[in-house]
């Protein structure tokens, strides 16, 4: 069954009860149990819902596993993750990424004794170096934020193994329609289901989505303990969401390429980061890896803070928020919206400057979104 198919159908037969063709809203606490002990699969919805599972099993089939598991936010997700580790256990990540996900790792593991090594993806050496006799996880995120690094997942993997070391990829950026890396040798995928999966901007969650039993039973412990699930409402939300996925990347994608285009032509801009172009520096490993190259597009405005205002003032179709993957188009300053947590120096370090402008590119007409940017640019 091929993706577009799986993404309307998969987990989402007709209901069984009143043969509604699309899967209700089972806005429910708890379930009716015939004699103690006995039940029909479901007990408390914090557990399971019958929404939440649909949900469940669209997202591992999209993404070529055998379970997943949905979140009320991306973060909760990778909270239930790395909740599998133990005081004293080492974590390699990369240097560039969400800055939510750094302040996680720095601000509330840490203290409770989970280290955390920061490297250079691009740099296999940068990897291997930080390896020591207590890492237990790698976690990659690729293309990252807000740079669209690309990172080999594959080759990542391979080393990480030979270290017996978990790989856990973010693939929020990708979505599973670009980039599935469990097939390149990743243990566990994470996403912010906020993102491109739902794709409207009208709800928050996250998934965990993996192969391995055992690794399935310990995440979902800690889902059902901790209890951070995302409401039988919210599941539907990111399931209608689900089924116009493959259709929205490809024009994500169609219209992030021309935005790209046009910027890199552009009197009054610096560089532009989009993992399409073939001149940026990972575009080799995004086309082995990737079936396409996403919808963002970061670029450094001529100026600082007050050339990226002054942009930011003239646009009238793209709007200035966080968050990513809607319909919509956003425009972000992350060195004070997304990374405003990062410390000073690791921003200067990676490139996350004050003329960095990430843009989430929507799949409004292409000519509204080159005509927007241009009147703002010339502002500039």
């Amino acid at each position: 069954m091929h993706f577009e198919t799986k993404a309307i159908w998969v987990g989402q037969e007709a209901d069984k009860a009143t043969g509604a063709t699309i899967v209700p809203i089972y806005q429910t606490s708890t379930f009716t149990q015939e004699e103690v002990g006995k039940h029909k699969g479901y007990e408390y919805s914090r557990t399971d819902n019958p929404t939440r599972t649909a949900l469940d099993t669209c997202l591992a089939s999209l993404e070529d596993a055998k379970y997943g598991m949905s979140f009320a936010s991306g973060l909760a997700a990778e909270h239930a993750i790395l909740s599998i580790l133990r005081p004293g256990d080492h974590v390699i990540a990369p240097e560039d990424m969400y800055g939510g996900t750094y302040r996680l790792f720095a601000q509330v593991l840490e203290p409770l004794n989970i280290k955390f090594s920061f490297a250079d993806f691009a740099d296999i050496d940068s990897i291997k170096q930080a390896f020591t006799a207590s890492t237990k996880m790698v976690w990659i995120e690729t293309p990252t934020n807000p740079l669209l690094k690309i990172f080999d997942i594959a080759l990542i993997a391979e080393v990480s193994h030979k270290n017996n070391a978990l790989v856990v990829v973010d693939n929020t950026f990708a979505t599973p329609f670009f980039q599935k890396p469990l097939n390149l040798g990743a243990d566990i995928v994470v996403h912010s289901t906020t993102k491109y999966i739902n794709g409207h901007s009208d709800v928050i969650g996250g998934a965990v989505v993996l192969n391995d039993e055992e690794l399935y039973a310990k995440i979902k412990f800690y889902q059902n303990a901790i209890g951070a699930i995302p409401s039988p409402f919210d599941s539907w939300l990111i399931l209608r969401g689900l089924k116009t996925l493959a259709v929205r990347m490809r024009q994500h994608e169609k219209n992030a390429t021309q935005v790209a285009s046009f910027l890199k032509s552009h009197s009054k801009v610096e560089k532009v980061y989009f993992p399409g172009l073939t001149d940026h520096v990972n575009h080799q490993v995004a086309a082995k890896q990737m079936t396409g190259f996403g919808g963002l597009v970061s670029f450094n405005i001529l100026g600082g803070l007050k050339a990226a205002n002054t942009f930011f003032k003239g646009l009238k179709v793209f709007s200035l928020a966080d968050s990513l993957g809607g319909v919509e188009s956003l425009a972000n300053y992350s060195t004070k919206m997304t990374h405003g947590e990062f410390p000073e120096d690791l921003k200067k370090k990676i490139g996350i400057t004050d003329n960095l402008i990430r843009l989430s590119i929507g799949i409004e007409h292409i000519d509204d979104l080159i005509n927007d940017l241009d009147t703002a640019l010339k502002n500039v």
